[in-house]
């Protein structure tokens, strides 16, 4: 039905310019057709368009809650893999965990979590994923989060609200252009432009009429042509930065509307509510203020309502208006974005509580360096295939370090996965995909997906060491920070079996002695010894696998221990090598 009327509305603009275009070869034509009648289609063309413009609107919106609902359902069916935005422009080589545990791109975290219509609302949920919050703030947040979590129209407003930005607003960009300084700062132009073009309406409004030109209108044309021409540059500047940020001020003016309808109890929220409101202005208010002067600027273009423009000067005075509107209220502006960026990201966490009930929220603890969670699963894989295993580590009771020895495929990689990933949304402020998490605020780091560089020049292994000095000068606690869960997937599997064990023994030690917790992985049992060596702070477990005709099978169980079995040679002989 949308699609008819809008094709309807279509053929009705177009009629009523060729018509605007025929009444005004008549009137320049036929004697005693008035010129004055040409208003008739325009004010029919510009109802039509405002009508259309709204029909246009509303199946946009369609459209998107379609998409929207679309895609939870992919989730709940674990099948959202490239259904989102992916986040990849956040990646950042140097990370000490970010490509590790797959929290950008295909696939990853940030694409389960995403569901912010801003580029500032992006930037605060990749924010919260790279680095780990205070533990104050991820207490609010988590009550943030409950209370949202229930809230399934505001997540479908603020979803289909606006026009489809796939890039959100610009956060820098943005904030650069409302702050910066006035250009146009004289007052007397906004009275005397106004002036000239009334009078100068007026003269041609009696032209059409009685067919006769005053003599005083080629005068007033002239004077507010050169009027114009003073300021033309500094206007053009201004219309040009102004319509670049327009799209991006509509869907913000569209967001913080329907943030501010939004009743809410829980401090962070009501803080945030507040700041929208801080500096006096209603933030949508204001900013719909300036979408409206953006659509005039833009209506200078249509064929019909561009001469009326030049009449009118609108493009100057509008100018005039903008920047009056920037002295005056720009310097909110940044406040806004931010405390909208966050309520968008709390929004994205709240609906991932939703989906996903029953994972709780994890209890942070104080004390030495703790992770103990019962029944932990990779938050990534779905819940029918993810299997759970207990962890504890640190804290009074525990050791600090696990040494996880295994087969390949046996799921050593991905239990370090699940306790980064679940690390990562812990702190966060999102639920944990565990039974029960406690821990002490953490900075992860992880060598899991370390590559070598042929453009760089270095090898995996000089790429491995180098990450694992990151993550020892982590553990130093620079700036009082918080302590160290590493997740080091085969330790210095890259160099010689002797090298191999004397390095990481002292690898390992040094960064339990430094307060650090961790897993670690290996297939080289000659390590095992390392743990061994730090016990009673460091234990052996392992996952096990079973060769049974021609086919491997895992049950991804942690068990104590070292593994006893090696899959390496019947997998060769299974592929046909002769070994």
């Amino acid at each position: 039905m949308l699609e008819r009327r809008h094709a309807a509305f279509s053929h009705a603009r177009l009629g009523l310019f060729v018509g605007a275009v025929v009444l005004a070869v008549l009137a320049y034509r036929v004697p005693g057709v008035n010129g004055s009648w040409l208003l008739l289609p325009a004010a029919a063309f510009a109802v039509v368009a405002w009508q259309h413009g709204r029909l246009l609107t509303a199946r946009e919106r369609a459209e998107r809650a379609v998409s929207v609902y679309e895609r939870g359902l992919a989730r709940l069916e674990d099948r959202w893999a490239g259904t989102g935005e992916t986040g990849e422009r956040f990646r950042r080589e140097d990370h000490p965990y970010a490509d590790d545990l797959d929290l950008f791109g295909r696939g990853g975290l940030f694409e389960l979590l995403s569901g912010p219509r801003t580029r500032a609302g992006e930037e605060v949920l990749a924010g919260w994923l790279l680095a780990p919050s205070a533990t104050d703030a991820v207490v609010a947040r988590q009550a943030a989060v409950e209370e949202l979590a229930p809230r399934l129209d505001l997540r479908e407003d603020l979803a289909t609200v606006g026009p489809d930005l796939r890039v959100g607003v610009d956060r820098a960009a943005l904030c650069a252009w409302a702050t910066s300084p006035p250009v146009l700062t004289a007052v007397w132009p906004r009275v005397v432009l106004p002036v000239f073009a009334l009078a100068s309406t007026a003269l041609v409004v009696q032209w059409f009429a009685t067919g006769v030109p005053s003599q005083a209108l080629v005068p007033v044309l002239v004077a507010q042509s050169l009027y114009a021409l003073l300021y033309r540059r500094a206007s053009a500047t201004l219309a040009l930065e102004v319509e670049r940020h327009g799209r991006d001020l509509v869907l913000l003016a569209t967001v913080l509307s329907r943030i501010e309808r939004e009743a809410v109890e829980s401090p962070r929220l009501r803080v945030l509510s507040d700041a929208l409101r801080a500096s006096g202005h209603t933030p949508s208010e204001e900013i719909a203020r300036l979408a409206r002067l953006v659509d005039v600027l833009t209506s200078r273009r249509n064929q019909i309502f561009a001469p009326i423009a030049a009449l009118w000067l609108v493009g100057t005075q509008t100018a005039f208006a903008v920047d009056a509107w920037r002295r005056r209220v720009g310097p909110a502006v940044p406040g806004w974005l931010e405390a909208a960026g966050e309520f968008e990201a709390i929004v994205a966490l709240s609906g991932y509580r939703y989906e996903h009930p029953d994972d709780p929220f994890p209890v942070f603890a104080e004390g030495p360096a703790q992770f103990t969670a019962t029944a932990l699963a990779h938050p990534l894989l779905p819940v029918a295939t993810a299997v759970p295993n207990d962890i504890a580590l640190g804290g009074e009771a525990h050791p600090q370090l696990w040494l996880v020895s295994g087969s390949n495929m046996a799921g050593k990689s991905t239990l370090l996965r699940a306790a980064g990933l679940n690390a990562v949304l812990a702190q966060a402020g999102a639920p944990v995909r565990a039974r029960a998490l406690t821990m002490t605020p953490l900075a992860v780091g992880g060598t899991l997906r370390i590559q070598d560089s042929l453009q760089a020049g270095r090898s995996r292994f000089f790429a491995e060491i180098t990450r694992l000095q990151q993550i020892v000068a982590l553990a130093r606690r620079p700036n009082g920070g918080p302590a160290v869960l590493f997740l080091i997937d085969e330790l210095l599997s890259g160099t010689n079996s002797h090298d191999r064990q004397h390095g990481a023994a002292a690898i390992l030690r040094g960064l339990v002695d430094l307060g650090a917790i961790g897993l670690a992985t290996t297939h080289d049992l000659a390590l095992a010894i390392v743990a061994d060596s730090l016990a009673p702070r460091a234990r052996n477990v392992h996952l096990e696998d079973r060769f049974e005709e021609g086919v491997l099978h895992f049950d991804y169980q942690l068990r104590p221990g070292v593994v006893q079995s090696s899959n390496a040679i019947a997998l060769m002989r299974s592929v046909g090598l002769d070994v």
